[in-house]
């Protein structure tokens, strides 16, 4: 018989990548990750992983039990689903993923309605982004993430699971009171704050100034949207920001509109083997009741 414990460890090394990686996800030592990785092989009569440098890969046999840890993991989940929404008290505990726009415009209202309707669900949040909180959410390390999509540059999708949008909001060019610019293409010569190369921020706002003719001049380069709304309120820079990021802060610039009005789109992500689960149903409530206002 091969103990489930030991075929979640292989589970996480699919996940994971490493012995090490996997031991500190799941407070291990690397040694005790190895021994019981090894004595998985003894009870599967058969070999599952093969050295490949500093660095192990699974073998086509790993790769079936991976698959079938899996259907026991999602299995698992929905029972345990089922029997807290078989009591009368929602309770227990949520762990979501949030990016600074939903961390400021959504969850302090959401957080706020679940403490008066739902005071024995503790919510976890972790601020991260979108693309990385969507693998760790698929990968159990939370429950629900709040991601985010912007246009012509689809987020992830991966398998078992589902999305949900919560609103939509508008991208705004943000211009110093002072700018002369009445568009992007007045934008040419002054200085540009994105985030960093890679995320779908900085792909959309570069793909809007090439298509006006021109490259940005990106002198600054922060994932922190709230220091792209300080140099652009003092003067320093100018730069493509949603309108969430308003929310409770009129701006001290001006918001100029992008040709064809584009929106992002802010979405809920969870397990599909999770969606029955109480709090997490509560806590998707309460974040459709925050963003109701926000929605168009």
């Amino acid at each position: 018989m091969l103990d489930i414990h030991r075929l979640m460890l292989l589970r996480e090394l699919s996940i994971r990548g490493t012995m090490a990686a996997v031991a500190e996800s799941l407070q291990y030592s690397p040694s005790a990750v190895s021994q019981q990785l090894t004595q998985l092989e003894r009870e599967a009569g058969t070999t599952l992983l093969r050295k490949a440098g500093r660095t192990v890969r699974l073998t086509p046999e790993a790769e079936i039990l991976v698959a079938t840890a899996s259907e026991l993991a999602d299995t698992l989940e929905r029972a345990e689903a089922e029997l807290r929404a078989s009591g009368t008290t929602v309770r227990g505990r949520v762990r979501v993923a949030v990016f600074q726009s939903a961390a400021l415009a959504l969850m302090p209202a959401a957080l706020t309605t679940m403490a008066h309707q739902n005071p024995d669900v503790r919510v976890e949040m972790v601020q991260t982004e979108p693309a990385e909180a969507l693998h760790q959410t698929w990968a159990r390390d939370f429950d629900m993430v709040i991601a985010e999509q912007y246009p012509e540059h689809s987020a992830p999708w991966l398998p078992g699971l589902v999305r949900r949008d919560l609103t939509t909001d508008v991208i705004h060019l943000a211009v110093p009171l002072d700018c002369m610019a009445d568009d992007l293409a007045g934008t040419v010569d002054l200085p540009w704050v994105m985030e960093p190369h890679g995320a779908a921020s900085r792909h959309f706002a570069e793909q809007a100034c090439r298509l006006e003719g021109f490259e940005p001049d990106v002198r600054y380069v922060t994932a922190d949207l709230q220091a792209h709304l300080r140099l652009v309120e003092s003067g320093n820079a100018v730069a493509l920001i949603p309108d969430l990021m308003w929310a409770g802060h009129p701006p001290a610039c001006r918001l100029i509109p992008l040709p064809q009005m584009p929106r992002r789109t802010v979405f809920v992500a969870q397990r599909e083997a999770g969606l029955g689960w109480p709090a997490s149903i509560a806590l998707l409530a309460a974040l459709e009741a925050a963003a109701r206002p926000l929605t168009p």
